[in-house]
C-alpha cells in the first residue's frame, strides 16, 4: 500500500499512506478524500469480515469499553481513598507516587506496546495488559506498607499502557472511517462517566467498606473483558512471514528509561525539590543524554520502537504536536479548577468536582457530532476551528469575576468541552486513516504517548506558574507567616477561622490570580495546537481507502519487515 502524498488540497482527491517523507512506495490503492468520503473495502483495517457487521462486533466493543474503564477510572477512583490509605500503610511524604508512578509507567510503555501490536497483533497485547493490569490490582490490594503500594501501581501502570493504546487502535481496525466516530464517541462517553462516578464510587468503598476494595473491583470488571476479548477478538490469519520478527529490546529500554527519568524531573521537580537543585538538574542531563542515545539507537534498529516515519510525516508529526499541546493545557482545567472553586468560590469537594465534570459532558457529545463537520470541511479544518474556541473560551476565563458564581466557571468548562471534542477527535480518526494496519499501533501510541507527556510538562510548568504569582501576591499579605504554596495555601483556606478576614480574602485574591495565569498559559498551548495545524498539517490529510483484502494487506506488512530486517 502507498502512494504519494496529496499536495496541501491543490487536488481534490488524497493519493497515498506516506506524506512522502520517507521514500517514494508502489502502490495499488487509490487514497480517499479527506473526512471518509472515498469508497471503502470489505475488510478495511485488516479486520475479518465477521467483526465488519453490527452483530459481530458488539461483543468486542464491550469489551474495549470495559477495558478503557478499568483505565479511564484508575486515577479518580484511587485519589479519594488516599486519606484511608495513608492512614493505614503511613507515607504521607511519598503517597504522591501512587499517583506519579501509575503516569510514568503508562507513558513510557505506550511506544513499547504500539510497536508490539504491529508487530505481533493487538489481541496479545490487549490480553497481556489486561492480565497486567489484573495482577498489579491485586497485588495492590494484598500492599502492606506504602513502598509496596507504589511498586504496584507501577505494574498495574504496565498493563494500563497496553490498555489505552491498543484499545484505541483495535476501535480504528474495526470500523471504517465513516464509523469511526461512533466508537470513539462511545470511548470518550467511558471517560466522561469515569470521571464522575469514579470518586463517588472510591468515596463509598473507603467510607463503608475498605479502601483495598478499589482495587479488588478492578477483578471482576477485569476478568470480564479479559472473556469478551478471547471469545470474541478475532484478528485475520497472519502469513508466516519471511523471516522471524525482530524485536527491538534495547530500543524498548532506552525509552523506558528516557521517559522515566525525564518524567521524574517534570512530576517531582519543584515538590520533592527545587526546580534548579541539584536532582533536577541530574534529571533533565541524565534524560537528555539517554535521549540521544536512544535517537542513535533507533537509527540503527531493524525495527525501531519508535520509527523515524512518526516525524518525518507531516501528518503524524503536526498531529502530535497539536494533541501534545492540548495535554499542556488540559492540566489548568483539571489540576487548578477544582482548587479554583473550593478557594475562590468557597465550594464542597463534591461541588467543586461538579463544576469540572460538565467538561466531560459537552466533550463526548461534540465529539460524536464531529463527522459532519469533518465529513464537509476535513478533519485539519474541523481541528483548526474546535482549538480556536478552546483559546478564546480559555482567555475568558480570567475575565470572570471576583469571587463570581459557581455557574460562571461552570460554563466556561461546558464550552470548552465541546471545543476540545470538536478538535480531538477528528485528530485521532484522521491520522489514523493516514496509515494501514502494520503501522496503525504506532501511530496511535506515538499520539496518546505526545499527549501524556504534554500533561506531564504542563503540570510542572503550569504549577511553576502558579507557586511564582502567590509568592508575589503574598509578599504585601496583611498578617505574617501565610503559606506561599497553592497546596498550602488550599489547605489554609479549609479552616478559615484560622485566619483573620483580611487575611483570608487576600489569600482567595491570590489563588484567584494564580489560577487565571494558568489560564491565560494553558490559551498560550492552544495557541501552540493552533500553529502546529496552520505549519505543518497538509490542508488535506492523506487518507487511505483500503480496498484490498486483509490477506493482501498484512502480506505486505510482513514483506516489509522481511525487508527491512
Amino acid at each position: 500500500m502507498g502512494g504519494t502524498e496529496a499536495r496541501d488540497g491543490r487536488d481534490g482527491t488524497e493519493a497515498g499512506a506516506r506524506d512522502g517523507t520517507d521514500g517514494a512506495e508502489a502502490g495499488s490503492d487509490a487514497g480517499g478524500t479527506d473526512g471518509g468520503r472515498g469508497t471503502h473495502g470489505t475488510a478495511e483495517g485488516g479486520a475479518p469480515a465477521a467483526l465488519t457487521t453490527p452483530r459481530g462486533r458488539r461483543p468486542v466493543v464491550a469489551a474495549l469499553m470495559l477495558g478503557m474503564a478499568l483505565a479511564a477510572i484508575d486515577g479518580t477512583i484511587v485519589s479519594t481513598a488516599v486519606p484511608q490509605i495513608v492512614g493505614d500503610l503511613g507515607g504521607f511524604t511519598v503517597f504522591s507516587w501512587l499517583f506519579s508512578g501509575y503516569l510514568l509507567a503508562v507513558t513510557v510503555t505506550l511506544p513499547v506496546y504500539g510497536k508490539l501490536s504491529d508487530t505481533f497483533g493487538r489481541k496479545p497485547v490487549l490480553i497481556a495488559g489486561i492480565i497486567l493490569f489484573l495482577i498489579g490490582s491485586l497485588l495492590c490490594a494484598a500492599a502492606w506498607n506504602m513502598g509496596a503500594l507504589i511498586a504496584f501501581r507501577v505494574i498495574q501502570g504496565l498493563g494500563g499502557g497496553a490498555l489505552q493504546g491498543t484499545v484505541q487502535t483495535i476501535a480504528a481496525d474495526l470500523y471504517p472511517l465513516k464509523e469511526r466516530p461512533r466508537i470513539q464517541a462511545k470511548l470518550s462517553t467511558v471517560w466522561a462517566t469515569s470521571a464522575v462516578a469514579g470518586p463517588v464510587v472510591g468515596g463509598l468503598l473507603a467510607g463503608y467498606a475498605d479502601w483495598r476494595w478499589i482495587f479488588l473491583i478492578n477483578l471482576p470488571v477485569g476478568a470480564i473483558a479479559l472473556w469478551l476479548v478471547v471469545r470474541h477478538l478475532h484478528e485475520p490469519a497472519r502469513p508466516r512471514p519471511k523471516t522471524r520478527p525482530r524485536i527491538d529490546w534495547a530500543g524498548a529500554l532506552a525509552v523506558f528509561a528516557t521517559g522515566t527519568l525525564l518524567l521524574t524531573a517534570l512530576v517531582q521537580g519543584g515538590v520533592a525539590w527545587p526546580w534548579l537543585s541539584a536532582p533536577s538538574l541530574g534529571l533533565f542531563a541524565a534524560s537528555a543524554a539517554l535521549a540521544a542515545l536512544t535517537a542513535v539507537i533507533e537509527r540503527r534498529a531493524a525495527e525501531p520502537i519508535i520509527p523515524g516515519w512518526v516525524w518525518r510525516r507531516r501528518t503524524i508529526a503536526s498531529v502530535n504536536l497539536a494533541l501534545g499541546a492540548m495535554g499542556l493545557l488540559m492540566v489548568a482545567p483539571t489540576v487548578f479548577l477544582p482548587t479554583y472553586a473550593q478557594s475562590v468560590l468557597g465550594l464542597g469537594p463534591i461541588a467543586a468536582g461538579f463544576v469540572l465534570s460538565v467538561m466531560t459532558l459537552s466533550w463526548p457529545v461534540s465529539a460524536a457530532l464531529s463527522d459532519r463537520v469533518y465529513n464537509r470541511i476535513g478533519f485539519r479544518l474541523t481541528a483548526i476551528i474546535g482549538m480556536s474556541a478552546a483559546l478564546l473560551i480559555l482567555l475568558a476565563f480570567p475575565l470572570l469575576p471576583y469571587p463570581g458564581e459557581p455557574w460562571q466557571p461552570a460554563l466556561i468548562m461546558l464550552l470548552l468541552g465541546a471545543a476540545l471534542g470538536l478538535f480531538q477527535l477528528p485528530l485521532i480518526v484522521g491520522v489514523q486513516s493516514t496509515v494501514g494496519w502494520a503501522e496503525r499501533g504506532t501511530t496511535t501510541a506515538s499520539v496518546l504517548f505526545c499527549r501524556q507527556v504534554g500533561q506531564s510538562i504542563g503540570a510542572a510548568v503550569f504549577g511553576a506558574v502558579a507557586n511564582s504569582v502567590l509568592a508575589a501576591r503574598l509578599l504585601d499579605a496583611p498578617a505574617p507567616g501565610l503559606p506561599d504554596d497553592l497546596d498550602a495555601v488550599a489547605r489554609a483556606l479549609e479552616d478559615p477561622g484560622a485566619l483573620s478576614a483580611a487575611a483570608t480574602d487576600h489569600l482567595r485574591r491570590a489563588v484567584d490570580a494564580a489560577v487565571d495565569y494558568v489560564y491565560i498559559g494553558a490559551a498560550g498551548a492552544a495557541a501552540l495546537a493552533l500553529l502546529a495545524l496552520v505549519v505543518l498539517a497538509p490542508r488535506r490529510f492523506p487518507v487511505i481507502t483500503e480496498a484490498v483484502s486483509t490477506e493482501a494487506a498484512l502480506t505486505e506488512a510482513d514483506g516489509k519487515q522481511g525487508t527491512s530486517a
